[in-house]
């Protein structure tokens, strides 16, 4: 996926990345290859930064990840449920993505939009019931689906 951040928060997350398939194939084998050496069971979030020759590490999140809450609505399995399944030695299936989305975070009072945003076709609203709306908390998503 591709990570935006805004006042360094995760924005937005554009699945799959706008990227070249040599690229994704680094990432793919570098994300890999932790994964590997750290004998992981479980998702697990690995940030990178594009540079001249690859890709650079920037964070690794041993767990279910903002970054990942795409996979709700456009695949056939959650990052939560394969997180569940491989932790507790279910059997493991294709995750599937069904569709390309773009999933944007509601920061603060941005889920006072809620109400425009409900009706828009091909969107999955999820608000987090929080309570209190601060500047820059994470108050729900949205995602828009889009055909493969």
């Amino acid at each position: 996926v591709e990570n935006r951040h805004r006042n360094h928060i995760l924005d937005e997350t554009i699945a799959p990345a706008e990227i070249g398939q040599d690229l994704a194939a680094k990432a793919e084998s570098v994300a890999r290859a932790l994964a590997e050496r750290l004998d992981y069971v479980g998702v697990l979030a690995v940030e990178m930064f594009e540079i001249d020759d690859g890709v650079l590490v920037n964070e690794i999140a041993p767990r279910v990840h903002n970054s990942g809450h795409w996979t709700i609505d456009a695949c056939a399995m959650s990052q939560f449920e394969a997180h569940i399944r491989a932790v507790t030695g279910l059997a493991l299936v294709d995750v599937g993505m069904h569709s390309r989305a773009v999933m944007k975070n509601l920061l603060g009072k941005d889920i006072e939009e809620r109400d425009a945003l409900v009706g828009e076709p091909n969107l999955r609203f999820h608000d987090y019931g929080k309570a209190e709306a601060r500047e820059g908390r994470k108050m729900g998503h949205v995602t828009r689906l889009y055909p493969l």
